[in-house]
C-alpha cells in the first residue's frame, strides 16, 4: 500500500487518510475518493491530499478485518460470543452468556507479532464475563493490509472462546466455636454465585471440627460445595481440609499465592468440587478464591503449576474484611 501526499488530480480511487472541511459538512477519512468527491475538495481550495492506496496485493480494513475475526472464531454462537459487523477495521466479540474467558495465549502472542498493522487486543485470560462483556477485539491499523501477513494470521485458526458455566447450584457450610454465630459471608458468596447464575440452594452452620465437616460434606447434594471456617485454615492438617479428607474426598490444593486469597483449598468429594473459602471471601471485594471459583465453576479446575503461576499479578486489593492491613 503506498500512503502519503498526492496532487488532487491523482487522488480518485484512493482512501482519504485525513479529514477536510467543505461546504455544508466534511469529506470524511476512510472515504474512498469519488470524482464527485474530487470536485468537491477542489471547490474548497484544496489542491493536495493524503491518502492511501491499496495495491493489487493488499486486502482493504474491513475486510481484513472479517477475515482475522472468522478465523479466531469460526462459529462465535457455539463459543459463547456474539461478532460485530467490522467497521474502520474493527471487529469486536461479545460474550452471550456467563463464563470465563478461554484463550490459546501462545497462538494470539504469534498472531500480534505478524505484523505490526494487525492487531487482537482480549481480556486477561480466565476473566469473567457475563452476557455483553466486551472480551475482544480485532483491529486492522493500516486502511489495508497485504494479503501475504493476512493468510499467516489466519492460519492462527480458532483461539478465542467463553467456557461456560456448568454448575448451577451450591451448598455453603459455616463453621462456628464456641457461642458464636455463623457471622458474615453468605451474602458475599450468594453475590459472587449469582454473577455466574448460579443458585446458593442452602447454608448450614455446623461445628468447627473436622468430623462435624465431614458429615455436612457427606450430606451435599448441590453441584458445589463451600466451606468457610470460623478460623483461618492454616495447614492441610487443619479441620477444613482433614474434614474433606474424613468424608473419603480427596485434598488437591491448599493455599495460593494471591493475597488476599493465600488460605484457600480445594478438592473434590466424588465427582463434587469442593472449595475450602479464605476468611477474605466475607468480602465482595476481589480475591484468590474469585480466581479459582470461577474457573471451577466452568470445568476448569486449575492445577498446581497454574495456581502457581497466580502469584505474578496476584497482589491484590486490600480487603477491609481484613484485621491485619499488609502495610500496618
Amino acid at each position: 500500500m503506498e500512503f502519503g501526499e498526492v496532487p488532487l488530480d491523482r487522488a480518485e480511487g484512493a482512501i482519504l487518510a485525513h479529514s477536510h472541511k467543505v461546504e455544508g459538512g466534511r469529506v470524511r477519512k476512510g472515504r474512498v475518493l469519488s470524482p464527485e468527491d474530487i470536485a468537491t475538495l477542489r471547490a474548497a481550495g484544496i489542491d493536495h491530499v493524503v491518502v492511501a492506496d491499496p495495491g493489487p496485493d493488499d486486502l482493504i480494513e474491513d475486510a481484513a478485518a472479517t477475515r482475522i475475526a472468522d478465523a479466531l472464531v469460526p462459529d462465535p454462537a457455539a463459543v459463547g460470543l456474539r461478532a460485530t459487523e467490522a467497521a474502520t477495521g474493527r471487529v469486536n466479540f461479545y460474550a452471550t452468556g456467563p463464563g470465563v474467558l478461554s484463550l490459546q495465549v501462545a497462538a494470539l502472542h504469534r498472531l500480534n507479532r505478524i505484523d505490526p498493522m494487525i492487531t487482537v487486543a482480549t481480556l486477561p485470560p480466565f476473566a469473567r464475563v457475563a452476557a455483553g462483556t466486551m472480551v475482544a477485539t480485532v483491529k486492522i491499523i493500516s486502511y489495508a493490509v497485504d494479503r501475504g501477513a493476512l493468510d499467516a494470521a489466519a492460519a492462527i485458526g480458532a483461539a478465542i472462546a467463553v467456557a461456560p458455566v456448568k454448575l448451577k447450584t451450591a451448598t455453603l457450610l459455616i463453621t462456628t466455636m464456641g457461642d458464636a454465630g455463623p457471622g458474615k459471608g453468605e451474602a458475599a458468596v450468594a453475590t459472587r454465585l449469582d454473577r455466574l447464575g448460579m443458585v446458593l440452594d442452602r447454608t448450614e452452620a455446623i461445628p468447627h471440627d473436622a468430623p462435624a465437616i465431614a458429615d455436612a460434606l457427606s450430606g451435599v447434594d448441590s453441584d458445589l460445595a463451600l466451606l468457610l471456617t470460623a478460623s483461618a485454615t492454616s495447614d492441610p492438617r487443619d479441620v477444613g481440609p482433614m474434614g474433606l479428607v474424613k468424608a473419603g474426598g480427596a485434598l488437591t490444593r491448599f493455599g495460593m499465592p494471591v493475597d488476599p486469597g493465600n488460605l484457600l483449598f480445594y478438592g473434590t468429594l466424588g465427582v463434587r468440587p469442593v472449595i475450602g473459602l479464605p476468611g477474605c471471601a466475607r468480602s465482595p471485594a476481589l480475591n484468590g478464591a474469585d480466581w479459582v471459583l470461577e474457573r471451577i465453576c466452568c470445568g476448569i479446575a486449575p492445577t498446581d503449576e497454574e495456581i502457581a503461576a497466580m502469584g505474578v499479578g496476584g497482589l491484590l486489593k486490600e480487603s477491609p474484611a481484613r484485621p491485619h492491613p499488609r502495610a500496618g
